[in-house]
């Protein structure tokens, strides 16, 4: 009983003191750059001579598609070839993409370049008008750090609750039947099927639970375009198939491609709260769902049961 005080009494306690240490490294780290992001945006601003529709754009679409396309472009690589092993090492469903079907992950990327230029484009155009309206958005002076961090955390609740139920209403059957099961062809996702999708889903479950954030917000260009890139590599990451060293862990939503019915969420505090995620949780993917501190496969270290004979 003691013991069992002592720990309930100094976890908290520890837990705290660890993470106001990592919080004031973070937050000296970001004043001593401060200065450069600050140079950098203005520099940034006078190269666009101020044209607010040209840096919007730059912020809210280029760097975030360079982000998405590195990234991508890197495992895809590993998808096609199989190389280098350092990556296909980790795949989480063994003997699934190895290699991937070349001509579906090419219709894969004409669908992704479609959503891209066309469906993101066009829902940036009343995003735009809606930023410039609340006058904060295209400010000479950046963020600053506290105010950033309240909010991506205001963001990524908008979004896990948009998500979500988007998500689980796409899967009614009529919804699931005409949009929702062009992205559920991929039972064994690659990081570029993340925005593989239907043009309405992507418009409504992709776009939409991120961009309402920020304009509810009145967000600096600057907090949307790290806001955005940070979307689309964590999404690629949950789809790529590889549970990789020091990433967050994608077995969540890998699990949601595998059997349909789980895991709707990004977080996975909904599901969690709604039940979506009880056959999750019986899993060994759950006990792998963590992020990986070595070099060993955790596919290795929490192998899947044999399969009975039948």
């Amino acid at each position: 009983m003691r013991i069992t005080a002592f720990v309930l009494v100094m976890g908290p306690l520890v837990f705290a003191a660890l993470m106001n240490t990592v919080f004031w490294y973070v937050q000296k780290i970001w004043e001593t750059s401060g200065y450069f992001w600050q140079a950098t945006w203005l520099k940034l601003y006078y190269f666009f001579e101020g044209r607010e529709w040209a840096i919007f754009l730059f912020g809210t679409a280029l760097v975030p598609s360079l982000v998405f396309w590195s990234f991508n472009g890197i495992l895809m690589m590993a998808d096609v070839t199989g190389k280098p092993t350092f990556i296909t090492r980790y795949r989480i469903q063994l003997g699934k993409n190895d290699p991937v079907d070349t001509k579906k992950l090419q219709q894969a990327i004409y669908t992704v370049l479609y959503n891209q230029f066309f469906v993101s484009f066009l829902m940036l155009i009343p995003m735009f008008y809606i930023m410039k309206g609340w006058g904060n958005t295209f400010s000479k002076e950046i963020p600053t750090f506290h105010w950033f961090l309240a909010e991506l955390s205001i963001f990524t609740s908008i979004e896990e609750i948009l998500f979500y139920y988007s998500h689980r209403l796409a899967h009614l059957p009529l919804l699931y039947k005409h949009i929702h099961k062009k992205h559920h062809e991929w039972t064994a996702p690659t990081g570029v099927v993340s925005i593989y999708a239907h043009p309405v889903e992507h418009l409504l479950s992709n776009m939409l639970p991120v961009m309402t954030g920020p304009m509810i917000m009145g967000s600096h260009i600057a907090s949307i375009t790290v806001w955005f890139s940070l979307v689309l590599l964590t999404t690629s990451i949950s789809h790529c198939g590889y549970h990789l060293p020091l990433l967050p862990s994608p077995e969540f939503h890998d699990f949601h491609h595998l059997k349909f019915n789980q895991c709707y969420g990004v977080l996975g505090l909904l599901d969690y709260l709604h039940g979506t995620d009880t056959l999750f949780r019986q899993t060994k993917a759950y006990k792998r769902h963590r992020v990986l501190l070595s070099l060993t496969p955790l596919s290795e270290s929490i192998p899947d049961s044999p399969k009975r004979a039948e």
